[in-house]
């Protein structure tokens, strides 16, 4: 259709017909212009031409979805992006009045643009910047448009419509490309510069004969052949002639206009950008110098971490003060009523003694007056006198029982604690919430129990009456341990480490356990404890007579380990006060617990350190006495019913042993089973106990039963102790072999006297002692033995490969064995009902938290490693914009995720042992992970902020701040949670070691150009890889316009997808759960002993 213009009316009918027509889709003629030269079409020329531009999108969306997918999201704000051309459509004009009015038949097609992105992205040389072969440019027929730089027309006479699929002929009148297009070699039409591009006219450099500013070469001999504009539209790394050069911006794409002072002009920029204050963007800056920002933060971080590290002792110490004055005002308070309280009941006798006194003196006065004639009226007169004096009596007694009834009364001393009427009036447990209420309530009750031991040595029968009926003294479970014929063989190597032990701990009584060295003296307590791994257990071991393992009582049974193991970075109250929150009834009232603690601080002899660091091997804390009743401690606040230690007195002097074992004769009293393992005990010490059990080595007994008949029993078999020798110090000698008994008698024979003496039955592979011992002769006696010890080594002898073997099968029924105990559910028969998990939970969160503040240097000294990282990293690795900052992608992947691992390790590795006890005693796993891993939620936030301070403002990447901390939050998050796994499976040096190469050596796999076979794979399910992934796709996302071509280059080539952003975030965070989940698991199952 052609529109003729010959009035005015025409003239207005065409302006308004011509939008419409371009919106349904008509196709027209520009040769109105080209005929008539009216300058008056050239706007809605221009505009008619704009329009079949801008339906291209349409044509190419589906094409664009399906090839280019991964580096377009969104086709109409991406093209829009690069070709959005409104308000700026002047070359268009100028183009279509150089080519007078032809523009239209010089435009690529459909079909032309296709043809030249598809060799673009499907070419193999990157410096090739021409199409293949077609039949506009071939061997046979090459026209000038085929030159780069150059286009042709179609001819009036051909009819195009831009949306066309079929390549249409065009070698017609053929000249320079227009500024603001870009004519590739090969083809021979025009492609408008995207936003971003100045695609200005060349310039023929008469030097080089190249076209400046774009490179391209006129055809040789050909005169008439002139430079062109742009000649393609490649990734800037291929390329960079058409960008915007950086310091200005391209409102258009013939148009550049220097920055302007006060705002940077990045490349490819369409227009100027602010500068943030406090930076210095002179005239043609590129970008904006963020360094005084980083500095800033920098002073504002360290400053903040300094006073972190400085007030979280001062605060945690304020806090423990302001407690300690209460503790102490109520311990004052109650000294001071219980002096009261006796002041007032010396008054009572006082009154009482007065009282019979008076009735004694009345009763003499009136007994002088009797007569013989009034006998009998004197005798009706002393009975009634006699009933007087006793009504009064008996009204004194009643006013002073008075008092003590109303103690609030005026008449008595208002006395709070001591009295049964107070102690029915005064507030129970539960009914205390202030801790001034509850410490009053446990020092009270402290005096109370003092007073009652002054008391015990005099007390008379009604006393006695009155405990017995005293219904507030709670009573523990009765826990008796009876075992017969106890032997443990170690599997697969058929080694006996106890053997034929029978004996029976009684409540109420503390049994020591000693013998020599391999004597299996802590293999004994393990088996009493049902802990004993990698062996085959033989004979019975009953609980209250009834055939039942121990671990059904674990939550009334106490395990004091060899060594010490307190937390050193808690105060001595807050390591007793944790398990007594933890291992109590759920049911006591909180100041029951608080009179628990207390009752064993005061016992234990800790009042003076209470508020002490226990001391760690860095940091020194308490003595190593002290530390070693802190030990005992934690097993005594959860008053256990059975408690077993493990040579609680090593390292300890002759004092602080005596200390503490009457302090565990005190628990004794209250029906606890305490067996112990104890070395080198002194005379008085040993004196102490009820029961003495003494093994020889191999598991065998030598001796269990009183320890008043120890020396009575070996007098009986010709040992008789030597003057100043403790007894159990020259037993052990005689079982050692250092001493010879004096009547001939060998050590091997004491186990088999002491099954004799008690009637049990003896080993078949050791009746020839009994024979032995029958006989008396010690010639034949010893050449027995050493027959007998060279027949064992006989049987036990192994080739190097049956040793191996047995070790082998060893180690792995050890290891079956320890799995086994952690998954075992028993039956819980102690009737206490520990806290639930949430609040196990809450005593978790504040004991973790309160450790974190007084490590507050470590965690300072984290953040601060981490500010240098991003600020060096930050400087060192500028944005490089042909791959999107990589560089420094991939350096913060590394430097965050080995930081933050190795930090992270110090949550499980360095308490091992503390939840390896704690666990065992019955306290939550769930509870001691959760806590972990919740407070190292606020490094997993913080850490994230504090790199990207710096290496944001230092390296000034195009995305924003938030994009970057989302990935890296979802880094750290993912790389904690392995670290986790790493601490919890591994030893300390291998695991620091594998945090160091893990981030390292999945990097470089991530982004390793060239990956084929199992390296791909792996490259693709590594966190590196989603975590560059995320980074890059961020940036990525602010290159538009110009830097289309460069994203989806760079995006092919490293094979990531603008879509995936969230599915990598969502990829990092899963395996940061999993990791959790799998680090969980092996809490609970790969325990050490």
């Amino acid at each position: 259709m052609r529109i003729m213009i010959f009035s005015r009316p025409h003239f207005l009918f065409m302006l308004l017909a011509l939008p419409s027509l371009a919106q349904n889709g008509v196709s027209l003629d520009e040769d109105d212009y080209s005929q008539t030269g009216n300058s008056a079409l050239l706007p809605s020329t221009t505009k008619l031409i704009y329009n079949h531009l801008s339906s291209l999108s349409t044509v190419f969306k589906k094409d664009i979805e399906k090839n280019l997918g991964y580096c377009v999201k969104n086709v109409k704000t991406d093209w829009n992006g690069a070709f959005n051309f409104d308000g700026h459509l002047e070359f268009l004009t100028s183009c279509i009045r150089k080519t007078k009015g032809d523009l239209g038949h010089r435009l690529c097609t459909a079909a032309e643009i296709k043809v030249y992105f598809s060799n673009f992205f499907d070419k193999v040389d990157k410096d090739v910047h021409h199409v293949g072969p077609n039949q506009n440019c071939n061997l046979s027929y090459w026209s000038p448009g085929c030159e780069p730089g150059w286009a042709c027309s179609t001819g009036t006479s051909q009819k195009v419509d831009i949306k066309t699929t079929i390549m249409p002929s065009r070698n017609k009148d053929c000249e320079p490309c227009c500024e603001g297009f870009f004519c590739p070699r090969g083809l021979t039409c025009m492609i408008p510069c995207p936003l971003g591009a100045y695609c200005p006219m060349a310039s023929l450099n008469r030097i080089t004969g190249v076209c400046d500013p774009y490179g391209y070469q006129i055809p040789p001999g050909k005169n008439n052949h002139t430079c062109g504009s742009a000649d393609s539209w490649v990734p800037v790394g291929e390329g960079g002639e058409l960008f915007c050069s950086p310091g200005s911006y391209c409102p258009t794409t013939t148009i550049t206009i220097p920055c302007s002072s006060g705002h940077y002009c990045q490349m490819g920029s369409t227009s100027q950008t602010s500068c943030f204050k406090l930076t210095s963007c002179p005239p043609n800056t590129a970008n904006q110098n963020l360094h005084a920002y980083g500095i800033i933060l920098i002073v504002i971080l360290t400053t903040s971490l300094l006073i972190i590290v400085n007030c979280s002792d001062q605060a945690l110490s304020t806090r423990e003060r302001r407690a300690a004055k209460r503790r102490e005002d109520a311990a004052k308070h109650a000294r001071e009523t219980a002096q009261a309280r006796h002041r007032w009941k010396a008054a009572q006798d006082l009154s009482k003694i007065r009282q019979i006194g008076l009735q004694e003196q009345i009763s003499r006065t009136f007994s002088r007056k009797k007569s013989s004639k009034q006998g009998g009226a004197m005798e009706s007169m002393d009975k009634s006198q006699t009933s007087n004096d006793k009504k009064d009596s008996k009204d004194l007694t009643n006013m002073v029982r008075s008092i003590d009834d109303d103690p609030h009364g005026h008449d008595g001393f208002h006395m709070k604690i001591g009295d049964k009427n107070i102690k029915k009036n005064a507030p129970k447990g539960k009914q205390l919430h202030t801790h001034s209420q509850i410490f009053k309530y446990a020092y009270g009750q402290l005096e109370k129990e003092k007073a009652m031991e002054e008391d015990h040595s005099n007390m008379t029968f009604s006393g006695v009456i009155s405990m017995a009926t005293d219904t507030d003294v709670r009573s523990r479970p009765v826990i008796e341990v009876a075992f017969k014929d106890l032997t443990l063989t170690l599997k697969g190597k058929k080694k006996h480490l106890l053997r034929c032990v029978t004996g029976k701990l009684m409540p109420g009584r503390v049994s020591a356990v000693m013998g020599p060295s391999g004597a299996g003296k802590t293999t004994f307590l393990s088996a009493l404890l049902g802990k004993a791994t990698g062996c085959t257990r033989t004979g019975s071991i009953l609980i209250n007579g009834k055939n039942e393992s121990i671990l059904c009582y674990k939550k009334i049974v106490g395990f004091v380990p060899q060594d010490d193991t307190v937390h050193g970075n808690l105060t001595v109250e807050e390591n007793l006060r944790f398990n007594a929150r933890c291992r109590l009834s759920a049911d006591m009232p909180k100041a029951d617990k608080v009179l628990v603690i207390e009752r064993v601080i005061e016992s234990l002899g800790l009042q003076a350190v209470r508020d002490s660091l226990v001391g760690t091997v860095e940091k020194r804390g308490i003595s190593g006495g002290q530390r070693k009743r802190v030990n005992v401690g934690i097993e005594m606040v959860m008053e256990p019913s059975l408690l077993i230690l493990d040579e609680p007195t090593t390292g300890l002097d002759s004092s602080s042993s005596q200390l503490l074992l009457k302090a565990l004769r005190r628990e004794a009293l209250e029906g606890v089973n305490i067996c112990m393992v104890i070395h080198q005990p002194s005379y008085a010490m040993f004196k102490m106990f009820d029961d003495f059990i003494l093994l020889a080595k191999g598991g065998l007994t030598v001796y269990h039963g009183p320890t008043k008949k120890v020396e009575e029993y070996f007098s009986g078999i010709g040992i008789v102790v030597p003057d100043r020798v403790t007894p159990p110090d020259h037993y052990i000698d005689i079982l050692e072999g250092i001493i010879k008994p004096s009547n001939n008698m060998t050590h091997e024979e004491l186990p088999v006297r002491w099954m004799l003496h008690n009637g049990y039955t003896v080993p078949p592979d050791m009746l020839e002692l009994c024979d032995q011992i029958a006989k008396g002769s010690s010639d034949e006696k010893t050449q027995m033995g050493d027959d007998m010890d060279d027949h064992h080594g006989v049987v036990e002898e192994h080739s190097f490969a049956g040793e191996l073997w047995q070790d082998v099968r060893c180690h792995v029924e050890l290891h079956k064995d320890q799995v086994h105990l952690n998954f075992l559910q028993s039956k819980d028969l102690s009737n206490r009902r520990n806290p639930s998990i949430l609040r196990q939970y809450r005593y978790y969160l504040g004991r973790v938290t309160k450790q974190r503040l007084r490590e507050a240097r470590l965690q300072a000294a984290d953040l601060l490693i981490l500010l240098l990282a991003g600020a060096c990293l930050g400087t060192l690795a500028k944005v490089d914009d042909e791959t999107f900052g990589s560089t420094g992608y991939t350096y913060t992947v590394i430097a965050v995720s080995l930081l933050c691992m190795i930090s992270a390790l110090r949550s499980f590795s360095l308490d091992k042992l503390h939840y390896m006890r704690e666990s065992a005693s019955g306290i939550s796993s769930l509870a001691y992970f959760l806590s972990k891993d919740t407070l190292d939620l606020f490094n997993t936030i913080l850490k994230p902020l504090v790199y990207l301070s710096m290496f944001y403002f230092f390296n000034s990447p195009r995305s924003t701040f938030e994009d970057n901390y989302v990935v890296l939050l979802c880094l750290v998050y993912c790389v904690t949670g392995l670290a986790y796994i790493f601490a919890i499976y591994l030893e300390p040096s291998s695991a620091q070691l594998c945090s160091v190469l893990v981030p390292v050596v999945l990097t470089l796999v991530a982004t390793q150009e060239e990956q084929t076979g199992l390296v791909k794979y792996l490259g693709r399910l590594c966190f590196p890889k989603w975590a560059m992934e995320a980074f890059i796709i961020a940036n990525a996302e602010r290159y538009s316009g110009v830097w289309l071509l460069t994203r989806c280059a760079s995006l092919r080539q490293s094979n990531y997808a603008l879509s995936h952003w969230s599915l990598s975030l969502s990829l990092l965070i899963l395996t940061g759960v999993i990791s959790r989940f799998v680090a969980y698991f092996l809490l609970i199952t790969f325990q050490k002993k």
